[in-house]
């Protein structure tokens, strides 16, 4: 057989994505709703990026950087509110939804001026979110600092949550930890997000980070933590010297399947949002390949319960 040719391969793997039947989940349950990181495309502009959606099935984006501009609010489509509208017009001609805002806020700093500036960029981005009516920012656990008490830090990590969310009070946002870092164990994560209970807070269920560092099961990490789960990064790998070499979806070692199988049974109604962390590990597969991907192989999988 010869090779498919690239057009004709984004073609079918469209149709695949567009045609997908909800299988034996019933019809009574979510349809699964797709989206990317823009982490996977550090290199498309803006336009690109959403006619690559539209035209692979997607229904969302989360922003993390366009262009390798981390700091959003700079970004030329988000600098004015003029840029601002015609963005999200160019979303909504493209029936896309802005699904979350990855800004690099990170709370495991002790009080002084690192932890301020942490506390502040998290602001900034809860007020671009509520601009662009995106419901979600995402922010960063992360560590456990030699030279600090664990239980200091999961206190800091839990108030920098509220104190953001708090933030978010009278807006649409809510701010959402990711399970990242050191901070992948589900009774750590358990212990910060009953401190931070709030209206506006939430956790992002990234089961590969869970998993490529703790073992836990899928399934057990999700029992303890489903009720703050909001949002969700879907991504697979296989360990090689102790280091994941990310793959596509089903083809590493992840039990990423699992996990998904669990938010679907338990009738998720967030993002399934693929990371392909292209801008941290420019040798892993170029968007064109990956991002085209994930849905053929995602509703493929669905379509076999």
């Amino acid at each position: 057989m010869k090779d498919l040719t690239r057009r004709t391969f984004i073609r079918n793997t469209a149709l695949v994505a567009g045609g997908f039947a909800f299988s034996s989940f019933g019809i009574k349950k979510t349809r699964p709703r797709l989206s990317f990181s823009t982490l996977g495309c550090p290199d498309w502009s803006f336009p690109k990026i959403v006619d690559f959606a539209e035209q692979h099935g997607y229904q969302g984006l989360e922003i993390r950087g366009l262009l390798r501009q981390m700091d959003l609010p700079q970004c030329p489509e988000f600098s004015t509110e003029q840029n601002r509208k015609a963005t999200m017009t160019l979303m909504r001609d493209k029936g896309l939804h802005f699904v979350g805002l990855g800004s690099s806020s990170t709370l495991h700093f002790a009080a002084g001026a690192v932890r301020q500036k942490n506390l502040d960029d998290g602001k900034r981005f809860i007020d671009l979110a509520q601009q662009i009516d995106c419901p979600y920012v995402r922010v960063f656990p992360n560590n456990f600092p030699k030279d600090q008490l664990r239980e200091t830090t999961l206190d800091l990590i839990a108030s920098g949550l509220l104190e953001l969310a708090g933030h978010a009070k009278g807006s649409k946002v809510k701010v959402l930890m990711e399970t990242h870092g050191e901070l992948v164990k589900s009774d750590d994560l358990l212990s910060i997000m009953n401190a931070a209970q709030h209206k506006h807070s939430g956790l992002v269920w990234d089961i590969a980070n869970m998993w490529m560092v703790t073992g836990e099961p899928p399934e057990d990490a999700y029992k303890k933590l489903k009720k703050f789960i909001k949002h969700t990064h879907i991504k697979d790998a296989s360990m090689v010297d102790g280091k994941p070499q990310f793959t596509l979806l089903g083809k590493g070692e992840v039990p990423i399947f699992t996990g998904i199988d669990e938010l679907v049974k338990d009738n998720y109604k967030g993002y399934y949002s693929f990371e392909w962390e292209k801008m941290w590990h420019p040798e892993i597969a170029e968007p064109e390949i990956a991002l085209a991907d994930f849905p053929v192989s995602f509703r493929k999988h669905l379509n076999k319960n």
